[in-house]
């Protein structure tokens, strides 16, 4: 049997600050331990903003998974890159040679736009990768796949919920799998990220990874009711197929048996309850 085709790409990343270069950038002259940096860095972001989230210029990838969808928007396969090694330069090319070994399939992200594929770009940049079809140098603006607007090439769920930045979607991707029945955030959050690299727990940053694009793979689902390609009927029962899929390889993913614990059903208003 020839091997499904391979549609979509739903990803999503995790990354953390690289400590060499904080110190280096942000307190030249000073004798300070890489370490050091990232905490007085996080401290300075926080008293100054909400966050102590440092921006993505000064990150690295160490953890991207990727569900493979297929043309009717059924679930193939999830995968971590790299897996167990999880090295930065590793993931970074596995991602986009894997998306031109795909014959360039549509990404799908939450907000993926504004934080994941520009922090990607950059990590080809700084480990010396190529990447043409992405940048596409050559074509016309509107058909570079760089272009915000270029559906075929990155559906950013973000953007198509907020109508391009026109709003704010607050609450984010958790939010939004949550107004399906889906976990969302479970017992770990992206700004826990970087102290559980920290702590050398790298299995379960790529346990929430996974779970996050879950996550966002329902969220693509009901987008696609939504701009009508799907009708709501074969939405849950890729849905529940899923759930299938998930149940199947629970006992070897701790990812999985967590997600199924959390799982809820979405409430149809059109349909009486039970």
């Amino acid at each position: 049997m020839p091997a499904p085709s391979v549609r979509y790409l739903v990803f999503d990343i995790e990354t953390v600050a690289d400590a060499p270069l904080v110190a280096r950038l942000r307190y030249p002259g000073e004798s300070i331990e890489p370490a050091e940096a990232v905490r007085r860095y996080r401290d300075e972001l926080l008293a100054k903003y909400d966050s102590d989230f440092i921006p993505y210029t000064f990150q690295v990838p160490i953890s991207v998974a990727v569900a493979k969808i297929g043309p009717r928007f059924d679930l193939i396969d999830l995968v971590v890159l790299d897996e167990p090694e999880f090295r930065p330069h590793v993931i970074t090319e596995n991602f986009w040679r894997g998306w031109e070994s795909y014959r360039r399939p549509t990404l799908v992200s939450f907000n993926g736009r504004g934080f994941d594929i520009p922090l990607l770009e950059l990590a080809a940049f700084r480990f010396g990768l190529q990447v043409p079809g992405w940048f596409a140098a050559g074509a016309k603006s509107y058909d570079q796949p760089r272009n915000r607007f270029n559906l075929q090439a990155h559906i950013d769920l973000c953007d198509l919920l907020t109508n391009f930045g026109a709003t704010r979607f607050n609450g984010g991707l958790n939010l939004a799998a949550n107004l399906l029945g889906k976990p969302g955030k479970m017992e770990v959050h992206g700004d826990m990220v970087q102290d559980m690299h920290n702590a050398g727990r790298l299995a379960e940053i790529n346990d929430y990874c996974r779970c996050d694009v879950l996550d966002t793979y329902f969220v693509f689902l009901r987008s696609r009711v939504l701009c009508g390609e799907l009708d709501l009927d074969t939405e849950q029962k890729i849905i529940a197929q899923t759930k299938d899929w998930i149940a199947e390889r629970s006992a070897s993913v701790q990812a999985y048996a967590n997600y199924l614990e959390h799982w809820g059903d979405w409430q149809n208003p059109w349909q009486p309850a039970e």
